[in-house]
């Protein structure tokens, strides 16, 4: 091992979180009835999903999101055995060096196709005359899907590749120690490319949702009879607005001082264990969103929500009605 690693370790060794009803009992619990509703509901999406063929690009995001949410789902329950301390030591590496890894590469690859989508009715709905049918074929969005999964796995892999130093099975270790000094800086970077990319994302989200919004208030104006569509319509945008802010936001406000504090020498251990803690509590919110994409995919996505009525033997009265309300214009798709 380094200098640096073997100041890194000393640094850390006696600055682990204390063991409490916080960490191993209120979170793993609250972490297993979201486990339980996010499986249930994304196993329910992905089923749903799989009669509904990709014939257009808003599809095959929303196909990609629930892939990932289903992914991340399947990570927590390694998190809520090593947590509330039914595992051992080698559990706990694990979870540092693939689960959590997998964990925040799912995480952000469902962040980076809700700004995709974003980008995507921002052209069809706001500037439909100026959509480019290329650009916004279901190829090319298979071909981004391809490529937001190449980009996401080569800056999250190199971190469970370089989580290989050795460790006292005995002794609790933080997962820090367990990084290379290289493993410490590509954490570091890596962690700061994600911030950048939760950053462009909710920014875009910020602009493309409020040029919609502009332009469904325009609509209404001049066509009264869409007001209801209108209302109905910008009542969905903001609730993405809502959930994004909500799970994401928190979480992302406390990550740079936390990575900063795990991976410098200069902070107070007293200083280092709150940051954990609030890390802990955020990190929650933001895996509480595998629970909330799957509503907003039901109330807005009119594809999926006539596929499981069909499936459930349920005669939708008011599909009609819903069709016409997930529509800005007779070109634009059933979701926003």
């Amino acid at each position: 091992m380094s200098n640096f690693s073997e100041e890194l370790k000393g640094n850390h060794s006696e600055c682990i979180p204390n063991v409490g009803v916080l960490t191993t009992t209120v979170l793993p619990a609250l972490y297993t009835i979201i486990f339980i509703v996010g499986i249930l509901l994304n196993g329910l999406n992905l089923w749903i999903f799989c009669y509904i063929p990709s014939n257009r690009s808003f599809i095959v995001y929303l196909k990609n999101i629930v892939i990932a949410d289903l992914l991340m789902t399947l990570t927590f329950p390694m998190k809520i055995i090593s947590d509330a301390g039914f595992g051992n030591e080698e559990l706990r590496v694990f979870v540092c060096r693939f689960s959590a890894v997998f964990f925040y590469l799912n995480m952000y690859i469902g962040i980076i196709f809700l700004g995709i989508l974003g980008f995507d009715r921002y052209f069809k709905i706001v500037r439909p005359l100026n959509t480019s049918t290329s650009l916004q074929s279901v190829f090319y969005s298979k071909v981004i899907a391809v490529l937001v999964w190449t980009l996401m796995a080569f800056i999250s892999v190199p971190n469970m590749i370089l989580t290989n130093q050795q460790y006292d099975t005995t002794v609790k270790v933080s997962c820090a120690q367990l990084k290379s000094e290289l493993g410490v800086k590509w954490h570091k970077a890596s962690n700061y490319i994600s911030i950048c990319i939760f950053v462009l994302v909710f920014s875009m989200l910020l602009i493309f949702y409020a040029s919609i919004s502009r332009k469904i208030f325009l609509s209404r104006q001049k066509f009264r009879r869409g007001s209801n569509a209108g209302r109905k319509s910008t009542r969905n945008i903001y609730s993405i607005l809502i959930v994004f802010f909500v799970c994401f936001v928190p979480y992302h406000l406390c990550r740079i001082p936390y990575t900063i504090s795990q991976t410098e020498k200069d902070y107070s251990c007293e200083y280092r264990k709150k940051l954990y803690y609030v890390k802990e509590i955020t990190l929650l919110l933001s895996a509480a969103n595998v629970c909330l994409d799957p509503v907003i995919y039901f109330f807005m996505c009119q594809p999926f929500r006539q596929m499981l009525f069909t499936k459930m033997g349920i005669k939708d009265k008011h599909q009609e009605t819903e069709r016409a309300s997930c529509r800005i214009s007779s070109s634009q798709p059933a979701l926003i």
